[in-house]
């Protein structure tokens, strides 16, 4: 249906749109991202894409608002040139808490991200681990939201003799399916965390654990971290249960602000997270050898690979 595959890389995601090139053997489409003094971004791409499938590939972390409209214009840029098919590769699209009026005179902004991602010019998308899945509803166009649980998971599942009577804990009530899943992954069991949230603050209050952590070692699982602040009171939770060793894993390594410092303060034996969100060398730094990244360049090229021939992404997890 079209000539070949053409990978953009955005300025957030560029060491892992190089991934995905490598795992693909495609080269990295050139392209110019300028930003002028008064803060304007301006694309301009080097060779034609004319009749080709195009695929962006986009995180809209930190800058959120530059990094998100620096992926609009591009695929309004290719859309122009006249690109055969445009498909915006978001691993992490911002706004995704913003998905439900639960309180009155408040926008629904994940719904306007995706239909300006519509607007700009995108034919297709493909996103990782949305923080709630109606928001595949907001998009008119086709897409494939993927999860990176299978990697975290097999990642646990290959350590399965290491950890001791290993309990899934799911960091709050709304993430219990995910956790679920991951538990029988695993053949093991759950526990939840109990919290609440007031107001528009950023943070939330652990209340109690709700089954037993005692002499298990815990897993506790969330869609991303950003300021850290439930995992700080999930860890303390679980380690005042009784809980033994205690390991960390999410897919979406935000970590905003001082998030890092808290989490290098908590007594984690590990804390396994992917490259959807790159992580500032600072911060890595602070977190060390418990630190461990997983990357979903495979996983996502692959779904390119399927999607640019035509074939189902579902035959990949047996679906």
């Amino acid at each position: 249906m079209y000539s070949g595959i053409k990978i953009l890389a955005g300025t957030a995601s560029k060491d892992l749109a190089n991934e995905i090139s490598t795992y693909l053997n495609e080269a990295i489409c050139e392209h110019d991202v300028i930003v002028f003094p008064n803060e304007n971004v301006f694309v301009r791409l080097r060779k034609s894409v004319r009749g080709q499938d195009v695929y962006v590939i986009q995180t809209t972390s930190t800058p959120v608002n530059q990094n998100l409209m620096e992926l609009l214009i591009t695929l309004q840029t290719l859309k122009l040139d006249s690109a055969g098919r445009i498909t915006a590769v978001v691993p992490y699209l911002c706004y995704a808490r913003s998905d439900k009026k639960d309180q009155p005179r408040v926008p629904i902004t994940a719904r306007l991200v995706a239909d300006m991602i519509q607007v700009a010019g995108a034919d297709r998308y493909i996103v990782l681990d949305l923080h709630a899945g109606q928001i595949q509803g907001f998009f008119s166009i086709p897409g494939d939201v993927l999860t990176a649980f299978h990697l975290l998971s097999g990642y646990f599942v290959e350590r399965r003799d290491q950890l001791k009577d290993p309990v899934i804990v799911a960091a709050d009530l709304g993430f219990s399916k995910k956790g679920r899943n991951f538990a029988v992954t695993l053949g093991c069991s759950m526990a939840f965390i109990e919290k609440r949230r007031s107001s528009n603050d950023p943070t939330a209050e652990a209340l109690t654990i709700i089954g037993d952590v005692a002499n298990h070692d815990v897993i506790i699982v969330d869609d991303e971290v950003a300021t850290a602040g439930s995992m700080v009171q999930a860890v303390n939770i679980v380690k005042a249960h009784g809980a033994l060793d205690v390991y960390m894993c999410f897919v979406h390594p935000v970590l905003s602000g001082t998030a890092a410092e808290r989490l290098a303060a908590l007594p984690l034996k590990q804390i396994i997270t992917t490259n959807t969100v790159p992580i500032a060398p600072e911060k890595r730094a602070l977190l060390g050898d418990r630190l461990a990244i997983l990357s979903v360049a495979p996983l996502l090229g692959e779904v390119i690979r399927r999607a640019h021939e035509g074939r189902s992404v579902g035959e990949m997890f047996n679906e």
